[in-house]
C-alpha cells in the first residue's frame, strides 16, 4: 500500500532537555583556599658531572616509626609446631588403627576360608564314602523264609 498523502503531516514540538545542576551536599560551604607552607623549604643546588647545574627543593625524607621489640619466636610460628606436633600424634595413632583393622580384615578372611574348606572337606568324605559302598553292590539280608497259603510269613 501507498501512504496516504491526503492529509498533512502533524507537525510536533520539539521536546528540549535542560541539565538539572548538581545540589551540593553542604549549599553553603566554604571556599577552598590554598594553604602556604609554615616555611618555605630549603633550595639546593646539584652540579652534574658533565657540566649541568640542577635545582631544586630539598625534600626531607620521613623517618620511619621506631620498631615494637618483637619475640625471639613468633606466636605464630609457635602455633604451626604445636599444630604439627599434634597432627603427627593423631597420624601415629591413626596408623595403628588402620593396622588393626587391616589384621582383623584378614583374620576374619583367613578364618571364613578355614571354615570354606573344612565344610568342602566335609561334603568331599560324604560323598566319596557313599560312593564306595555302593560300588560293592547293595546288600541285603534274606532270612529263611517260609510260605504258607500264599502268605510270606518274615
Amino acid at each position: 500500500m501507498h501512504p496516504d498523502t491526503s492529509h498533512p503531516p502533524v507537525v510536533r514540538a520539539a521536546e528540549v532537555h535542560q541539565p538539572i545542576p548538581l545540589t551540593p551536599a553542604a549549599p553553603y560551604a566554604a571556599p577552598l583556599v590554598p594553604v602556604q607552607p609554615a616555611a618555605v623549604p630549603a633550595v639546593a643546588s646539584v652540579i652534574l658531572p658533565d657540566g649541568r647545574v640542577v635545582t631544586g627543593y630539598a625534600i626531607e625524607h620521613t623517618q620511619p616509626a621506631p620498631l615494637a621489640a618483637k619475640p625471639a619466636v613468633s606466636s605464630a610460628a609457635v602455633n604451626v609446631a604445636l599444630g604439627g606436633v599434634g597432627f603427627l600424634a593423631v597420624c601415629g595413632g591413626l596408623l595403628m588403627l588402620t593396622t588393626f583393622i587391616a589384621a582383623l580384615t584378614a583374620l576374619i578372611a583367613q578364618l571364613i576360608t578355614l571354615a570354606a574348606v573344612l565344610f568342602g572337606g566335609w561334603i568331599a568324605v560324604q560323598v566319596f564314602s557313599a560312593r564306595n559302598s555302593a560300588s560293592g553292590g547293595n546288600t541285603f539280608h534274606i532270612r529263611k523264609a517260609t510260605f504258607k497259603r500264599n502268605r510270606f510269613n518274615g
